[in-house]
């Protein structure tokens, strides 16, 4: 049943029992499966296919030509470009099956991939994270990482506006959008809260 607080192109398909939340939209071509979660105000592109038991959180972009496969969880704020590529299995084998050795897959709030991007199961992006266009993640991202290549590497760090972040000496930095503070502090980094320092 479609509920009227959503929207699913007539070209698409939905099976039940599935949860999609209110001003979500469902483009052409799409196969939302049983027992997927799909929270409120999402986009979600042309061609894009949500396996069984993927949870997607509220305010996801889902562009053209991503499968999410059993496995993958997105929290809120995650943008996903074009044709980004997801796997559930490290050694898949046409003859064996491995329903039960699906590996998770978590990204966390904020998380931002680019096109043609490959994420190996198994990892977790870290909340902001910055994943480049066509790199191959094959372990865990840390929190605010900017990460390109095959295989992915760090080079820097981005704020949750999505500006590449200058630290001074001290370690701060200051988001050229926002103005937030950032703080790095063994080699990890926080947004500053409560604070009303402002960049001089």
């Amino acid at each position: 049943m479609i509920d009227k607080d959503y929207f699913v192109h007539s070209s698409s398909f939905v099976d039940e029992p599935t949860q999609i939340g209110k001003g979500t939209k469902i483009w052409h071509f799409c196969h939302i499966m049983a027992n997927a979660i799909i929270g409120t105000d999402c986009n979600i592109g042309q061609n894009v296919v949500v396996s069984p038991g993927v949870v997607i959180g509220n305010n996801v972009k889902i562009q053209n030509n991503v499968s999410l496969y059993t496995g993958v969880s997105c929290e809120d704020n995650v943008f996903i470009g074009p044709s980004v590529v997801f796997t559930n299995v490290i050694n898949p084998r046409s003859q064996i099956v491995r329903r039960n050795e699906y590996q998770k897959t978590l990204l966390e709030k904020g998380v931002s991939i680019g096109a043609n991007a490959t994420i190996v199961c198994g990892v977790e992006l870290g909340k902001y994270a910055f994943v480049g266009a066509g790199s191959v993640v094959i372990k865990n991202v840390k929190p605010y990482s900017l990460v390109v290549g095959n295989p992915a590497k760090h080079v820097g760090w981005m704020s949750e506006s999505g500006y590449k972040l200058i630290f001074d000496l001290s370690g701060i930095a200051f988001c050229p959008d926002t103005n937030q503070k950032y703080i790095l502090k063994n080699n990890q980094v926080i947004k500053a809260e409560n604070d009303n320092q402002t960049k001089v």
